[in-house]
């Protein structure tokens, strides 16, 4: 099982991701994607799904057209673990950041 972020490694993996945020009522980060279309939003979803499936870490997400918000956790560890921090980087990888 995944073991969470000290505050210190999540300060510094938060100083290393694009546009993602702590929450404050949990241990948890989350960013919000815009796209210019419900299709690009659906497609980069689809893309982010596969990776998902692989890693076996799939993250919170919520769609409206062409916005994604997404919140990240590890559920098993109770808050933010170093497989949050992999999958925050891999959708900004593929959201193009």
């Amino acid at each position: 099982m995944a073991e969470r972020l000290s505050p210190e490694a999540r300060a510094e993996a938060l100083a290393e991701l694009t546009g993602w945020t702590a929450l404050q009522d949990r241990d948890a980060i989350t960013r919000t994607f815009t796209f210019r279309n419900f299709q690009e939003a659906f497609a980069w979803m689809t893309r982010i799904a596969l990776v998902a499936e692989k890693m076996d870490h799939h993250p919170e997400w919520m769609n409206v057209y062409k916005t994604v918000t997404v919140t990240l956790s590890t559920h098993d560890a109770g808050g933010l673990t170093a497989l949050d921090v992999r999958l925050a980087k891999e959708m900004d990888r593929i959201f193009g950041v």
